[in-house]
């Protein structure tokens, strides 16, 4: 639909919405540095600061749709739990977080997108030990995300490679540290995939590169890796595995192999910039039909309700015409 003025003043009610969000596409990304709020490019954090120097630091990403934060509460949890696990202290509460990014997505005028949170233990001079005394360095960014983009990627699917997990020993805290990761995610992208599939030697399959994945098999019973050191406790994960149960679909958080993946009529991979989505291509084979499967398409429907029902963000108005 084009929006054109209904007078020469005035636009229809029904192009409110889509103007918005054009408009929003031409705000800058912004930043909260230590207390600083300003456009990303004018940010700056000290050279000493040890999340620079030895990635002593940890992060969090958490969606708003429709100006409103996503699954809010479970993001601060986990937030707090990474700050223990790194010892961590001096942070502000809570309350005092949560002012700022939403203070953070007012000024970025930006109705969809993703909040990102960068904690370090601070500046100092740089040694391996924690430093006597140091002040936690926070970062935040707001910048606009288009999620119906993952609407359409449900309805194709998504391909993903196989790759040795080398990652360290303790994958649940969400540190910054993601070199192996990193190396992952391009190796995927060079092979033409959105992801790529972690596996222990005995494949085990742990997770993504940034994602929790999931096996459907011929019942219709979702697996997954269990909550453990070996990957991350995702909140998307969380959310879809109460919403599963909720709905009387069968759930065994039981780790699955390479093996049993590439036997599997369905697959699908979480995470809170990719809600839902399935993959239709392991490899080099098809997964199932090649198409997305009627569990995977369950689930996601079951999910856009939930996010509608937080955010009032509505997957059948999702603006496609900005893609």
């Amino acid at each position: 639909m084009i929006c054109v003025p209904a007078t020469s003043h005035r636009y229809p009610l029904h192009c409110e919405a889509q103007l918005r969000r054009v408009f929003a596409q031409t705000m800058p990304a912004v930043a909260y540095t230590n207390g600083r709020y300003g456009p990303i490019a004018e940010a700056a954090i000290s050279i000493d600061d040890r999340g620079f120097q030895f990635a002593d630091s940890i992060y969090e990403v958490a969606a708003f749709l429709n100006g409103r934060f996503l699954d809010w509460g479970k993001h601060l949890w986990r937030l707090r739990r990474s700050l223990a696990a790194l010892h961590i202290k001096g942070v502000p509460s809570d309350a005092a977080l949560s002012a700022i990014a939403h203070r953070l997505i007012a000024r970025s005028r930006a109705h969809d997108g993703l909040l990102y949170i960068q904690i370090s233990r601070g500046v100092a001079r740089r040694d391996h030990p924690f430093p006597a005394a140091s002040r936690p360095t926070l970062v935040m960014t707001a910048r606009r995300f288009g999620f119906a983009q993952r609407i359409i990627q449900q309805r194709t699917g998504i391909a993903v490679i196989t790759l040795p997990d080398q990652r360290w020993a303790r994958c649940d805290i969400k540190s910054t540290g993601l070199l192996p990761a990193v190396l992952a995610k391009q190796e995927a992208a060079q092979a033409h995939a959105f992801e790529a599939m972690f596996h222990l030697p005995d494949g085990t399959v742990t997770e993504g590169g940034s994602t929790n994945m999931y096996m459907v098999d011929k019942a219709g019973t979702i697996f997954t890796h269990p909550i453990s050191a070996q990957i991350l406790p995702g909140i998307a994960r969380d959310t879809l595995l109460a919403i599963a149960r909720t709905n009387q679909l069968r759930v065994e958080e039981r780790a699955f192999t390479i093996d049993e993946a590439r036997a599997a009529p369905e697959l699908f991979l979480t995470s809170t910039t990719a809600p839902i989505l399935p993959i239709t291509r392991l490899d080099d084979a098809a997964v199932g039909t090649g198409k997305p499967g009627p569990v995977t398409a369950r689930l996601a429907a079951l999910l856009w309700d939930e996010v509608e029902q937080q955010t009032g963000w509505r997957a059948d108005a999702a603006p496609f015409s900005a893609f």
